[in-house]
């Protein structure tokens, strides 16, 4: 018998998922450098008809220095021995034994696909939003392209101190010029530039030295062409329990420069802007107020204690009362349970330990592995997902030079297409993306935009398929 991962004997991997961390774990597998003679067959899968996942769908549109990191990707599509299968739906389309019975391992990088409530009164009135659905909507995401977000209000609030929420605030606070130089979705760039917000507030639980915002996420809110940002020289006067861990071991460089950020806006006069980003701090959502829609939020200020071994903010009894319009949540994301696969409900993610998906006794699961969110929890940026994604391709190495894998009952890569075939027909290859790629991109270049997007599956579909080959290879 051929030895696996060789030419006679291919080393078949199916990954879930055609985000960052999906990409990084095919180009580790197509390229590795512990096993220079491996010869490895890839196979990505995607609900939608299009790959790159959250660099597509939530990276936001003023950003396309990060979404040139696709580039990369397109690197690891262009290998031969790598292939994509977008609109092919995990537990629908293609299920978990159609992939235990065809590959040696399966890598699952779904990420986490839900947001997380905050689970107060009013938190289902119209006009309250999770920002995970604002983000997906102005990006072009063809499951949400048809929500109608109401801007017809002077105030939004932002729940949340990350960098999405930063997005949120920047999208609600750009100019018509500066929303039509980018990819922002067509449905969203006249809701976004005839909005009638005025200010926007960025609520934070917890104090300036606790914000997780990147430093340059920080930094351009006070960028704004059309913003002023506003912080009240109270919001961030750092307390003692924050300035003993600023000081010590644990903060981290990042934490330091927001801190110095804020303080300079703070002491910054307005420049008589159009609108203005307000940042607090150290404040709760306790209630969504109003009867048919949202109309305003009630909130707590807070305090921060130490509660078993670290800083917590804890309500007090100071409240206050703003009125609003809309309000988006953006506290975190949480992954959501997948069909075959055990399930972690407390921490939202897939169990497993150095990328092996384990059992509910801690045994790993021959030939599943997990990468990125769903394995790790929504943290890190898009370049954390590289080195997650080495992890767990050195564990699928690991796990062939162990010979531990799954053994697929037909590994054949004609198997897998002749499913497809019966199955969902109309799945898009990584020709049909790069006929998706070109048609957007060619509408975009008359309006000096980096591409207008397709929007709906329909139009995917047949752009997609208006590109493919007759025959399917």
């Amino acid at each position: 018998m051929a030895k696996l991962g060789t030419a006679e004997a291919p080393l078949r991997v199916a990954i879930v998922g055609s985000g960052p961390s999906g990409f990084y774990a095919a180009g580790h597998l197509l390229k590795a450098k512990s096993h220079p003679d491996l010869v490895a067959h890839v196979d990505v899968y995607d609900r939608l008809p299009t790959p790159w996942g959250l660099v597509r769908g939530g990276v936001a549109p003023d950003h396309p220095n990060i979404k040139a990191v696709s580039r990369v990707y397109e690197k690891t599509a262009a290998h031969p021995e790598f292939r994509f299968f977008g609109n092919v739906e995990y537990g629908a389309d293609i299920t978990h034994d159609d992939l235990l019975e065809r590959y040696h391992a399966v890598i699952y990088a779904v990420g986490a696909q839900t947001d997380r409530r905050m689970g107060i009164p009013g938190e289902d009135l119209p006009g309250s939003w999770a920002a995970t659905e604002f983000v997906a909507w102005y990006n072009g995401h063809p499951d949400y392209r048809e929500l109608e977000f109401d801007l017809s209000g002077e105030r939004a609030i932002v729940v949340g101190n990350g960098n999405v929420a930063a997005d949120v605030a920047r999208m609600l606070a750009l100019s018509r010029d500066e929303l039509a130089a980018t990819d922002v979705a067509d449905h969203a760039l006249d809701v976004l530039a005839e909005s009638n917000i005025r200010e926007i507030v960025v609520l934070g639980r917890r104090g300036p030295a606790q914000a997780a915002f990147t430093n340059p996420e920080l930094l351009e809110l006070g960028e704004m062409t059309d913003a002023d940002v506003f912080v009240d020289a109270r919001d961030v006067e750092v307390d003692p329990l924050s300035r003993t861990w600023l000081e010590g071991d644990e903060a981290s460089s990042t934490a330091r420069k927001n801190v110095d950020i804020l303080s300079g806006y703070a002491g910054r006069r307005p420049a008589g802007k159009r609108r203005r980003i307000v940042l607090r701090f150290l404040v709760s959502p306790l209630e969504l107020l109003g009867s048919e829609r949202v109309e305003g939020i009630r909130i707590c200020r807070n305090e921060l204690r130490h509660q078993d071994g670290s800083l917590r903010a804890c309500s007090t009894e100071t409240t206050e009362q703003l009125d609003c319009g809309i309000v988006f949540r953006s506290i975190g994301y949480r992954g959501i349970p997948l069909s075959g696969l055990p399930f972690d409900e407390r921490a939202g993610v897939i169990p497993s330990v150095g990328g092996r998906i384990t059992d509910e006794d801690g045994r790993p699961l021959a030939g599943e592995y997990v990468v990125g969110w769903i394995k790790r929890g929504p943290t890190g940026i898009i370049g954390t997902n590289k080195r997650d994604a080495q992890e767990t391709v050195n564990a699928v190495l690991a796990d062939l030079d162990a010979e531990a894998l799954n053994r697929p009952v037909d590994s054949a890569r004609d198997s897998l297409e002749a499913l497809l075939a019966e199955r969902k027909p109309e799945h898009v290859t990584y020709t049909g993306w790069e006929a998706i790629d070109s048609v957007e991109k060619a509408a975009g270049e008359p309006h000096g935009r980096p591409r207008v997007k397709l929007t709906s599956f329909d139009d995917l579909l047949d752009a997609a398929h208006e590109g493919e080959p007759a025959s399917r290879s």
